[in-house]
């Protein structure tokens, strides 16, 4: 996995859509943010590894999953602009409880948790980026929190369908899916098909 350092960096922009960043902001950003090439099927990180980088997607698909009775069960999943870590590996500096895998060729931006909390104590637009990325982040956990507990094979589809990134579902392989929503690759599949009749 080659990586580098470069200054006009796509993360930049794009943080700076969310919330106003300031030029030595900026500056600290471009300076400390890495770029890296995973090919498909690398992991950013295995179970059991610590990760210390919280990586924003410039292109392509990633999925975090952890291995349980023999199976592979898939628990988020994350595509272009949107950030992806290990939250034990990256907040605790512990070893991380999932799977972090790309499902496609996948470009990513990444800083470490040294210069993010640097950054927040250093710069106050770090800080309420900070904050505001981090109701992001809860509100995703809190859809991803319901949908697992919602009994119906169509209901949870259906609440899929209303609010995860469209790009997903026409990314994501069929069987990585139907992990994530909690159903066989065969109900899915009816489901896709039929759904009016599910």
């Amino acid at each position: 996995m080659p990586t580098t350092k470069y200054n006009n960096i796509f993360s930049v922009t794009l943080l700076n859509s969310i919330s106003p960043l300031s030029k030595p902001l900026k500056s600290f950003l471009s300076q400390r943010m890495i770029s890296s090439h995973f090919k498909k099927g690398e992991f950013i990180v295995k179970s059991g590894e610590t990760c210390n980088r919280i990586h924003l997607i410039r292109k392509g698909l990633i999925r975090g999953y952890f291995d349980f009775n023999s199976n592979e069960v898939t628990t988020w999943v994350s595509v272009d602009s949107e950030m992806v870590t290990s939250i034990s590996g990256y907040f605790k500096n512990e070893p991380a409880l999932e799977n972090i895998q790309c499902l496609e060729d996948t470009y990513t931006e990444s800083l470490s948790f040294e210069d993010m909390d640097y950054a927040i104590k250093n710069y106050s637009d770090m800080a309420a980026l900070n904050r505001i990325l981090m109701e992001y982040y809860y509100l995703q956990a809190e859809n991803r929190a319901l949908l697992a507990r919602i009994p119906g094979a169509k209901d949870r589809y259906d609440h899929f369908l209303k609010t995860f990134n469209p790009e997903i579902i026409k990314r994501l392989p069929k069987k990585y899916l139907a992990s994530l929503l909690n159903m066989r690759p065969e109900t899915l599949s009816r489901l896709v098909l039929n759904p009016v009749e599910m």
